[in-house]
């Protein structure tokens, strides 16, 4: 009779693994769905079972010992193996699992998943709403739509969907009985809709900057109503609210069918939105496709123009 493999717990292996690969137990618990404290037990239950310390920890860090930087990579390559051939075998039920933001899923993705069921019967789509950046690399999903400056980081395939520009937009309702396209200096006065850039970095388009460009200075955005999540900035302009500074991508259905109106003259550039994906990953047939009803969401516009 074959021997049976000896081997501590595989939650402990995993928690090991994410611990190591993180430098961090805080960032492992995240990764795992779990807490810090568990990983840490975790940690230390395999410790007890191999023998060796695996990491020196102090208040503030953590490092790994000679034990634990002999394992990890044993642990990474073996996991990241084990990853890879998962995805071969899905490949075969053409599964596609899609990371976007919350706005781009309840904008765009939402109300066109009917499209996709009758054009690619065979696409089985997962989608990841989430202000998360998912890692690629490990196979967390198989495309993201990371929305930026254009660029292709290394070992990974970009393909252009959008270019995007910000317009103050209200529903038509708001409109009625206002002369419009309405004075900037004017809009200035109203309690105008906003929404919180969720990466700084980016110095997203904002009612500042736009009032600047139109030559109103020294806006108060204290003025404006403040919405963490983009839908529902949106979602506010829609019912009435008020003017929302949007993206003409997020909003194109609603412009189209006449539920959001332009009120002011004058637009702020967006950036682009890009599908991200492995070179490597073995699902590319499912993966273009996708892609390709990505960018059939919205085929008459400017904003499809290739990045500049």
């Amino acid at each position: 009779m074959a021997n049976r493999r000896k081997l501590p717990p595989l939650n402990a292996l995993r928690a090991f693994e994410a611990a190591a690969r993180h430098v961090s137990f805080k960032l492992a618990a995240e990764e795992l769905c779990v807490t810090s404290t568990a990983i840490s037990h975790q940690i230390r239950h395999l410790e007890n079972l191999i023998g060796y310390k695996l990491f020196e920890r102090t208040p503030r860090s953590i490092a790994l010992t000679d034990a634990g930087r002999r394992l990890f990579p044993v642990l990474r390559d073996g996991f990241d193996r084990f990853s890879r051939a998962v995805a071969d075998l899905n490949e075969d039920g053409h599964s596609v699992t899609v990371s976007v933001t919350p706005a781009f899923a309840a904008r765009l993705l939402v109300p066109a998943l009917v499209q996709l069921q009758q054009s690619h019967p065979d696409i089985r789509l997962s989608i990841d709403a989430t202000e998360r950046l998912a890692d690629i690399s490990r196979g967390e999903v198989d495309v993201a739509v990371r929305y930026g400056p254009a660029s292709t980081p290394p070992g990974m395939r970009a393909v252009h969907l959008y270019r995007d520009r910000y317009l103050p937009l209200a529903s038509p309702q708001w409109a009625s009985g206002r002369s419009t396209p309405l004075p900037a200096a004017w809009l200035a006065q109203e309690r105008v809709i906003s929404y919180s850039w969720k990466n700084p970095r980016l110095q997203g388009p904002t009612w500042s900057r736009w009032m600047a460009v139109q030559g109103v200075a020294d806006f108060d955005e204290a003025r404006c109503v403040q919405f963490s999540e983009e839908s529902h900035a949106i979602q506010a302009a829609l019912d009435g609210a008020g003017v929302v500074l949007a993206s003409d991508v997020l909003v194109a259905h609603d412009v189209e069918a006449g539920r959001l109106v332009q009120v002011c003259d004058g637009t702020l550039e967006g950036f682009s939105y890009q599908c991200l994906s492995l070179e490597s990953n073995p699902k590319l047939a499912g993966i273009r496709q996708v892609e390709e009803w990505l960018r059939s969401l919205l085929p008459a516009r400017e904003a499809l123009r290739p990045p500049a």
